[in-house]
C-alpha cells in the first residue's frame, strides 16, 4: 500500500479530515478547510479512547502514551456515504487481542463545518470487558505542535447555573491551571481544563459545551456534547505541544458509570459535535453550529411560523392558577397578539394543600377550575380567542403522596440498593419500565389527544443524585444512561403521535440545557429569572446554546414598572422566542401599547429568524457587563438588540464585521419612541449607538444600501 493509499481524506467544501493508517492505530491528523493539509499539523491522537478494567490511560513523564484500549484499535476498513446533505465516513477498527471492534462514525452536513461524531463498540472476543469511560469525540490536531500556538489561545466554557444560566468565561489556556516553572502545570506538565457534567441535569453548573480560540488569527473550535443526562465530560489540554479535545458521555470515575460488554454485545456513545471557524473567531463557530443544529433536529413547523407565546406564570400568576385568575390574562393576551395560551403550574391540585409531593396523576383540579366544565371552560375560552391551549407537565416525577406511588410497581421508579429514590418529597420515574411509559403515554393521549391541548411544557424539577441502579450489576450512571436514552424515545413516540404538538424543555429555568433534547423538542426554557435587569444576558448569550426559533425568553411587564422597563423586558425576548407574562390586564394604556407594539414588530421580523445566525458585536455577555448587544444576520439583514443597565456612559461602539465596507441604513424597530441615536461606519464596520437613559434598550434593523441610495 503506498503512502498515498493509506491517508483517509474525507469532507466536503467546508470541512476536511484525515487520517493516517500506520503499523499502529489510525490517527486524526488534520481537521480544518480543504487544501490546508501542508501547514504544519498538530499533535494526533488514536480516534477513540477507551478504558476498561486493566485497560486504563497511562502516563510517561509527562505524556499520554494511550495504553487504554483505543490506542491498540487497528484499521479494518471504512465507507463513505451520503444521505442528502449529509456526508458520513465510518471507520471500522478492531483489536485481535482482546476482540474489541469499534466504529466510529463521522456526520457533516454540506457547507457546514461541523463534524458530529459516534462510536459504536462491538465485542468480538470470548471474555467479558468492562468499560469505564468511551470517547464519542477525539480531536488532536487542534494547533500546531509549537508552545507558542498554546500561549496564543483561549479556552472558552459556559457556566450555568439556576437564575444565571449561559454565562460564557473566556481565559487563556495557560491560565487555567497553576503556575509552575513559568507556564503553567496540572501535574502532568500540561495546559487545560476539563469539565464534567454531574448528576441527572446535564446543564447543571456548566452547558456540555467548550471551545478554543486563537487570539492572533481568530481559528477557533466549539464543540457540544449531546447528552440529556448529567454523565458527561469534556477535556481540551496539552498533548505533544499542541491541543486536543477530548468529548465524553458518562465515565465511571466522574459519574458511577460502567458497562459489562457481553461477547456479541454492542454499545453506542452519545453523540458530540466540534464547530470550526477558521479565522473569524467564536462568532463564525457558533454561527455554524447554529446551521448544524438546524440540520440535524427534527422538522416541526413550529421552527417556522414561531408563534407568540403567553404563560401563566413568571412573575404573573406564579403557580396558582384557577378560573378567575385566568380569564383575564387570557383576554389580555389575545389582545396583545399572542397565539399560544399556556397554563403553568398548578392546574392539577387542590389550593393550598401542597401540590409539590403529590403531583403524578395529572388530573385538572375541581377547586381551582369550578363549575360544570372545570379546566375545560378555561381551555375554550383561550380557544374563542384564537389561540391554542398549552398546559405544563413534570412527567418524570410522581409525588411520595400521589395514588401513582402506589399504584405503579417500584420497579417503574429510580432505584437504588433496591430501595425507592426519594427527593424532596419526590419519586423518579425510570421510562425503560413499559408501566412508567404507559402510565406516561397515557397522561399525553388524554391531554393533547382528549382535552385537545396543543403545547405541552415539560419541567423537571429534582435532582435524584447519581442515577438509578434498578438492574442487577447496573451501576447508578448506567441506569441514568438507559432512562435518558429511553426519555428521548418517549418523546419521539409523543412526537410521532401528535406531529403537531409544540412542546418546551425546562428543567427549573435552563437546568437541562442540551441538544440531545433540542434536536426533538421545540423550544427551550432559558431562565427562572425574574429580574428583567438580569435577564439581558442570559437572553443575548441563548444563541450560543440554542437556534434564535427555540430560545424562549420571558417579556414580563409589571404594572410598577418604568416605561424604559417595560420596553426593555419586552426587548429581551425579541431576537427568540417571546414568553409574554406578568401582570398585563394591570398596565397602564402607555405600558399596554408599548407591549402590542413589541408583539407587532416579532412578528414583522419572525420570518427572517430562522434563517438568521447569530453574533455578539460586543463579545459574548459578562454577566455584570453594562451594555450588551446580540445580533442575528441574514443574507440581506442584520437585526441587533442593544441593552444598557446602569453603570456606564451612554454611547457604545459596536463591531459587525460582516458590514465592512457596506453602506447601511439603520431604523429602530421598538420602541417606536425610543431616543437612540446612531451612526454607522462602514470603513471600520463600527455602529455608534446612543441610549440617553439606563436602563433602555432598544431594536435595530441594519440593512445595505446601494452608494446612491437615500
Amino acid at each position: 500500500m503506498t503512502k498515498e493509499q493509506r491517508t483517509i481524506r474525507w469532507g466536503h467544501g467546508a470541512l476536511q479530515l484525515e487520517i493516517v493508517l500506520d503499523d499502529g492505530s489510525p490517527r486524526l491528523t488534520h481537521l480544518g478547510l480543504p487544501g490546508e493539509a501542508e501547514k504544519p499539523a498538530g499533535a494526533s491522537l488514536p480516534l477513540v479512547e477507551v478504558t476498561a478494567t486493566g485497560h486504563g490511560r497511562g502516563w510517561s513523564g509527562n505524556r499520554l502514551v494511550g495504553t487504554d484500549l483505543g490506542g491498540r484499535l487497528r484499521h479494518r476498513s471504512h465507507h463513505v456515504t451520503r444521505d442528502g446533505d449529509w456526508h458520513t465516513l465510518t471507520v471500522h477498527l478492531h483489536d485481535p487481542e482482546t476482540g474489541l471492534a469499534a466504529e466510529v462514525t463521522y456526520r457533516s452536513p454540506d457547507g457546514i463545518p461541523v463534524l458530529r461524531s459516534e462510536v459504536t463498540l462491538r465485542n468480538e472476543g470470548q471474555s467479558t470487558l468492562h468499560l469505564e469511560s468511551i470517547s464519542s469525540l477525539v480531536v488532536g490536531c487542534l494547533t500546531p505542535q509549537d508552545p507558542a500556538a498554546i500561549d496564543a489561545t483561549d479556552l472558552l466554557w459556559a457556566e450555568n447555573d439556576w437564575l444565571t444560566e449561559c454565562r460564557w468565561q473566556r481565559q487563556p489556556m495557560r491560565r487555567t491551571t497553576p503556575v509552575h516553572s513559568g507556564r503553567v502545570s496540572n501535574g502532568h506538565g500540561k495546559a487545560g481544563l476539563a469539565l464534567n457534567g454531574q448528576r441527572t441535569w446535564s446543564s447543571c453548573g456548566h452547558l456540555p459545551m467548550g471551545g478554543l480560540t486563537d487570539r492572533r488569527t481568530g481559528r477557533t473550535w466549539v464543540w457540544q456534547i449531546e447528552h440529556n443526562g448529567g454523565g458527561w465530560r469534556w477535556e481540551c489540554e496539552e498533548h505533544d505541544r499542541a491541543a486536543y479535545a477530548a468529548l465524553f458521555g458518562p465515565t465511571d470515575t466522574h459519574h458511577s458509570w460502567r458497562h459489562s460488554l457481553e461477547p456479541g454485545a454492542a454499545f453506542r456513545t452519545v453523540p458530540a459535535a466540534l464547530a470550526f471557524s477558521d479565522d473569524s473567531g467564536p462568532n463564525a463557530a457558533f454561527a455554524a453550529l447554529t446551521r448544524y443544529r438546524r440540520a440535524q433536529r427534527r422538522p416541526h413547523t413550529d421552527h417556522q411560523g414561531l408563534p407568540v407565546i403567553f404563560n401563566d406564570y413568571m412573575n404573573c400568576l406564579m403557580g396558582d392558577p384557577t378560573t378567575e385568575k385566568l380569564l383575564p390574562h387570557i383576554d389580555a393576551a389575545a389582545d396583545a397578539g399572542a397565539e399560544y395560551f399556556v397554563i403553568d403550574a398548578g392546574w392539577y391540585d387542590g389550593e393550598n394543600d401542597g401540590w409539590w409531593d403529590s403531583v403524578g396523576a395529572w388530573e385538572a383540579s375541581a377547586s381551582r377550575f369550578p363549575g360544570e366544565r372545570g379546566l375545560h371552560e378555561v381551555l375554550d375560552r383561550i380557544r374563542e380567542h384564537g389561540m391554542v391551549p398549552g398546559l405544563w407537565l413534570e412527567p418524570e416525577v410522581v409525588g411520595v403522596r400521589s395514588p401513582m406511588a402506589k399504584s405503579l410497581p417500584d420497579e417503574a421508579f429510580f432505584r437504588r440498593d433496591d430501595v425507592r429514590v426519594t427527593e424532596n418529597g419526590r419519586h423518579h420515574l425510570d421510562l425503560r419500565h413499559p408501566a412508567a411509559r404507559a402510565h406516561l403515554d397515557q397522561v399525553v393521549d388524554r391531554l393533547v389527544g382528549e382535552w385537545g391541548v396543543g403545547y405541552l411544557k415539560l419541567d423537571h424539577n429534582i435532582d435524584p443524585g447519581s442515577g438509578t441502579s434498578a438492574h442487577p450489576g447496573e451501576t447508578p450512571g448506567a441506569g441514568l444512561l438507559g432512562h435518558n436514552r429511553a426519555h428521548l424515545d418517549w418523546l419521539d413516540g409523543i412526537l410521532d403521535r401528535y406531529p403537531h404538538l409544540v412542546v418546551e424543555n425546562c428543567a427549573s429555568g435552563g437546568m437541562r440545557w442540551d441538544d440531545a433534547l433540542l434536536s426533538r423538542l421545540q423550544l427551550q426554557s432559558t431562565s427562572d429569572q425574574q429580574n428583567l435587569h438580569l435577564y439581558a444576558p442570559i437572553a443575548a448569550s441563548a444563541p450560543t446554546a440554542v437556534t434564535p426559533e427555540q430560545g424562549a425568553v420571558w417579556a414580563y411587564p409589571q404594572p410598577e414598572d418604568s416605561l424604559d422597563e417595560v420596553a426593555f423586558t419586552m426587548a429581551n425576548a425579541l431576537l427568540g422566542r417571546i414568553h409574554l407574562s406578568g401582570r398585563i390586564p394591570e398596565l397602564e394604556p402607555e405600558a399596554r401599547a408599548l407591549v402590542h407594539e413589541a408583539v407587532a414588530a416579532y412578528k414583522a421580523i419572525r420570518a427572517d429568524l430562522p434563517q438568521a445566525v447569530p453574533s455578539w458585536p460586543l463579545g459574548l455577555p459578562a454577566w455584570d457587563d453594562p451594555w450588551i448587544a446580540l445580533a442575528l444576520r441574514t443574507p440581506a439583514t442584520t437585526y441587533l438588540t442593544a441593552w444598557r443597565r446602569p453603570g456606564t456612559d451612554d454611547t457604545a461602539t459596536l463591531h459587525l464585521p460582516h458590514l465592512r465596507a457596506t453602506a447601511a441604513r439603520v431604523d429602530v424597530l421598538y420602541p417606536s419612541v425610543s431616543r437612540a441615536v446612531s451612526a454607522w461606519m462602514p470603513d471600520t464596520a463600527e455602529l455608534s449607538l446612543t441610549l440617553p437613559t439606563a436602563p433602555s434598550a432598544v431594536l435595530l434593523r441594519i440593512t445595505p444600501t446601494a452608494p446612491d441610495a437615500p
